[in-house]
């Protein structure tokens, strides 16, 4: 079943989240080489796909589990998480019907 992890960002976390960048996207590529991975990707703070040092206001990641649990269990284990980039993460079902 597909997952979406729907993630906010501390205020400011752009440092946290450069010093964490390399082991959460690291943590990512697995899953991406499993095929587990539907989309992932940060919330730009402004209307730019490079917001500079407006930072990100959070992150969504769709992806495939076994059970709502197991999903929850490895997004809260992000090391955005760990290194306090995320004040909040939501995991919630998710059914892909476009395209």
């Amino acid at each position: 079943m597909l997952y979406a992890i729907l993630c906010e960002d501390v205020p400011d976390s752009l440092p946290l989240r450069l010093a964490a960048r390399p082991a959460h996207l690291e943590r990512l590529k697995s899953m991406v080489e499993a095929g587990r991975i539907i989309l992932a990707g940060p919330h730009p703070a402004v209307d730019s796909v490079d917001p500079g040092t407006a930072g990100f206001t959070g992150s969504l990641i769709v992806a495939s589990f076994d059970t709502l649990q197991e999903a929850e269990v490895w997004a809260n284990a992000d090391p955005y998480v760990t290194a306090g980039v995320f004040a909040k993460v939501t995991v919630k079902p998710f059914r892909k019907v476009l395209p």
